[in-house]
C-alpha cells in the first residue's frame, strides 16, 4: 500500500504535466521554420500550431493568423487538435477524482479501502490523458519529420520541431508518471479467516454448599 507521501507526489507530477499540457495545446511553435538551406532569409520567423500560424520579424514583433476554416485543416491536424483537447479534459476528471482518494484530504475518511480505489481510478484517468496527449505530440512530430526529409519538399517550406512539443512530450511523461504513483495506492486484499467459535461459558460456581 502506498505511503501518502508517494501519493502526494504523484499528484503534484500529475498537475504540473496537466498545466503544461495546456501550455502545449495553446502555443503556436508546434512546428517552426527551418533553415537548412543556403539561401533562406532569416529575418523572419514562421511558426504554426494548433490553432494558428505566426510570423515573428526580427525586430521581434509577431503577427498571428487563426486558422479561418476548420475543414480546409488536414485531417491529422484535426485528429491532434482532438486529442490534444481530450488530454486535458481527462486531466481535469482525474485530477478531481485523485483529490478525492488522497490521504490528505478528508473526503471519504469513513472508508479507506473507497477512498484509496478513488486515487487509483484518478491515477487511471490521468494515465489515459497522458498517454492521448503522448500519441497526439508524436505524430506531429513524425508528420514534421517525414516531411522535412521528403525530398520533393521545397526547401524553403521545410519545418523542424517547435517549444510546444517538447513541451508536450514532457507533460506527457510528468503525467503518466504521476498517474502510475496514484495507480501504487491500489489496496490489497486481505485474507479472510472463518471467525473463531466462542467457548461455553462455564455454569459451575466455584464453591459447593452442602
Amino acid at each position: 500500500m502506498a505511503s501518502g507521501g508517494l501519493q502526494l507526489l504523484g499528484f503534484i507530477l500529475a498537475f504540473v504535466g496537466w498545466i503544461g499540457i495546456i501550455v502545449s495545446t495553446a502555443m503556436p511553435q508546434w512546428k517552426m521554420s527551418s533553415y537548412a538551406g543556403d539561401n533562406l532569409v532569416t529575418a523572419q520567423a514562421i511558426y504554426e500550431g494548433l490553432w494558428m500560424s505566426c510570423v515573428t520579424q526580427s525586430t521581434g514583433q509577431m503577427q498571428c493568423k487563426i486558422y479561418d476554416s476548420l475543414l480546409k485543416l488536414e485531417s491529422s491536424l484535426q485528429a491532434t487538435r482532438a486529442l490534444m483537447v481530450s488530454g486535458i479534459l481527462l486531466g481535469i476528471i482525474g485530477i478531481v477524482v485523485a483529490m478525492t482518494g488522497m490521504k490528505c484530504m478528508k473526503c471519504l475518511e469513513d472508508d479507506q479501502v473507497k477512498k484509496m480505489r478513488m486515487a487509483v481510478l484518478g491515477g487511471v484517468i490521468l494515465l489515459t490523458a497522458g498517454f492521448a496527449v503522448l500519441v497526439a505530440t508524436s505524430w506531429y512530430g513524425n508528420k514534421v519529420a517525414r516531411d522535412f526529409y521528403n525530398p520533393f519538399t521545397p526547401v524553403n517550406t521545410r519545418f523542424e520541431f517547435g517549444q510546444a512539443l517538447f513541451i508536450g512530450w514532457a507533460a506527457a511523461a510528468l503525467t503518466i508518471l504521476g498517474g502510475a504513483f496514484l495507480c501504487c495506492s491500489c489496496p490489497r486484499r486481505e485474507t479472510s479467516y472463518p471467525p473463531s467459535r466462542p467457548y461455553p461459558k462455564s455454569t459451575t460456581s466455584g464453591k459447593d454448599y452442602v
